[in-house]
């Protein structure tokens, strides 16, 4: 990946000595023409196209978006709410992600959603243990963040 953008940079500067435009413009356009160059000859050049896991990357930004004002909107209720009918609680969540990049990104994307925190990793890296501030079924709450955050993590670092 590293070296797909070193060559997408260079292809975008060789652009702009090629259209004597030394501007902002001339190097997006030639940015622009490296990532197709690099698409068409993606089977040349080693590892998977970077732009792939770049999308995913961006995936991963819009779902945390998304949770982050779903969860607010939960906690709006919860503070509005005449009677305070909360499950709180904490789970083990077994997590599949193994590189500790992956964990702690894991655990923090957990804690920066209002209404979770993410308390501690297991010794062997296997459960991350949270505390939630309601918690009507635990193996649903499990399903969502495996197949959410954590899914999203494996296809951005993988």
């Amino acid at each position: 990946m590293p070296l797909q953008i070193v060559l997408n940079i260079i292809i975008a500067i060789m652009w702009m000595f090629l259209s004597e435009s030394y501007t902002f413009t001339s190097f997006l356009v030639g940015y622009i023409l490296g990532i197709i160059l690099l698409f068409l000859l993606r089977r040349f050049v080693p590892d998977s196209f970077y732009m792939k896991r770049t999308w995913k990357f961006v995936q991963l930004i819009l779902l945390f978006v998304r949770e982050l004002v779903l969860s607010n909107l939960d906690i709006l209720k919860y503070v509005y709410k005449p009677k305070q009918d909360m499950q709180p609680g904490i789970f083990a969540l077994p997590i599949d992600v193994k590189t500790n990049f992956e964990i702690t990104l894991l655990a923090n994307l957990i804690t920066l959603t209002p209404g979770t925190l993410s308390v501690v990793v297991s010794e062997d890296h296997t459960k991350i243990y949270i505390h939630a501030m309601d918690i009507p079924d635990v193996q649903e709450t499990i399903n969502d963040i495996k197949n959410s955050f954590e899914k999203q993590i494996m296809e951005v670092t993988r």
